[in-house]
């Protein structure tokens, strides 16, 4: 072998032994189990010690049991649990504050200042939370400027203790979304797929602010039913978030207001609430307050089926809406409610309402064309003018 020739196989191969330190590097799995006889070879007992020894990238394998601690995620992390995987602590605590009002938040998992973390297949429940207070605020799961995705997940009892659960304290939610700061560019986008939340205080799914950006899709949202505890949401994009709301089973929000109906706030399965351009579709909700309110502007709602409402089926107060193709059925006052400029109704099917759709005096330029009406005695009414129901949205 030539000199030049030895060279370049000495050269070449100590770049290949030092190229696993860098290009190769694997991401890492590590296994967080109690049972030996469960979870044979799990390094860790706990989920935080884990996630606190792992590196950006890396997987965390959550083997069955139930873990009775408060998780905190700020770097890129795959969380995965095996059936049975539950996370349940004990008289939670304060971990974080809401970046718009400063409360404080008490979150099971707390996803922070990072991007790329995925949950799936794990059960949070709050049950053990053990507040009795309004405040801190229960959040089963709280993505803060943090991006990512939940698929498969269960989130549960983020209630409060009585008797503050009959305070009308505004806490206690299932999943939270919550960017800070503005900007153009989204903050926090997250995705929430195939996931169950029930048995919360307040919200359900709540992404808010401006830079949070949300795909809800696939999930089953159930609240309380009647409950005086606070006005409920089931799935609610507010304060300037953007999204897609589809194809999710919503279902049991109804306020037991202690006052007059029409002084009081609504509860509501999907809330819009000051979020322009939202789309919500193909979403079975029922058993409500309102079915889909719309207090924003150009949001399109399509192809929802929309039972047992209190008062409308569909509430559109705002400008440039488009409701069409919904099918509505037992709506108490009105199957769709207009209230605002240049919005358009076509194409709903209306069954057993009191009014098809209602226009509230004031609003002009609406389109309301090509709808079916079923049981429904008045299909059209511009009403006289009078004061619109407040949402209760969370933050």
């Amino acid at each position: 072998m030539c000199r030049r020739s030895a060279w370049f196989v000495a050269f070449f191969g100590m770049f290949i032994l030092s190229w696993p330190a860098s290009g190769l590097a694997r991401a890492a799995t590590l296994t967080v189990g109690q049972n030996p006889a469960v979870c044979p070879g799990a390094l860790y007992t706990t989920i935080q010690s884990a996630v606190d020894a792992a590196a950006s990238g890396d997987t965390i394998h959550i083997c069955a049991g139930t873990y009775t601690e408060q998780v905190s995620i700020t770097k890129s992390l795959q969380v995965n649990g095996d059936n049975g995987a539950i996370i349940l602590p004990a008289n939670v605590v304060g971990n974080s504050n809401s970046l718009t009002s400063g409360q404080p938040i008490a979150a099971i998992v707390l996803v922070q200042n990072t991007t790329g973390v995925t949950i799936q297949n794990v059960i949070v429940d709050g049950s053990g939370n053990g507040i009795a207070a309004c405040s801190p605020d229960p959040v089963g799961i709280y993505y803060q400027n943090a991006s990512g995705e939940l698929n498969h997940v269960t989130v549960r009892n983020t209630e409060l203790l009585p008797p503050s659960s009959l305070g009308g304290c505004q806490s206690g939610t299932g999943i939270f979304v919550q960017s800070g700061g503005g900007g153009a560019s989204p903050v926090s986008v997250v995705k929430i797929e195939n996931s169950r939340i029930h048995d919360y205080q307040k919200n359900g799914i709540t992404a808010n602010e401006t830079g949070t950006q949300v795909t809800i899709s696939g999930n089953v949202v159930t609240g309380l039913g009647t409950s005086a505890a606070a006005a409920q949401n089931g799935i609610q994009i507010g304060y300037g978030a953007s999204g897609t709301i589809h194809a999710n089973t919503v279902a049991n929000h109804v306020y037991a207001c202690p006052d007059d109906v029409m002084e009081c706030p609504e509860a509501d399965d999907i809330l819009v609430y000051e979020s322009d351009g939202a789309q919500v579709d193909h979403n079975d909700v029922g058993v409500s307050q309102t079915g889909i309110a719309i207090q924003a502007n150009n949001a399109n709602v399509l192809d929802n089926t929309v039972f047992g409402s209190v008062f409308d089926g569909i509430l559109l107060l705002g400008n440039t809406n488009k409701a069409t193709g919904n099918l509505i059925t037992r709506s108490d006052q009105a199957g769709v409610e207009i209230w605002g400029n240049t919005n358009t109704v076509q194409h709903e099917v209306i069954n057993d309402a009191a009014v098809g759709v209602l226009t509230d005096a004031g609003s002009a330029g609406n389109t309301v064309s090509a709808n079916t009406y079923y049981n429904t005695p008045v299909t059209t009414q511009d009403p006289p003018a009078n004061a619109a129901r407040r949402a209760s949205p969370y933050r």
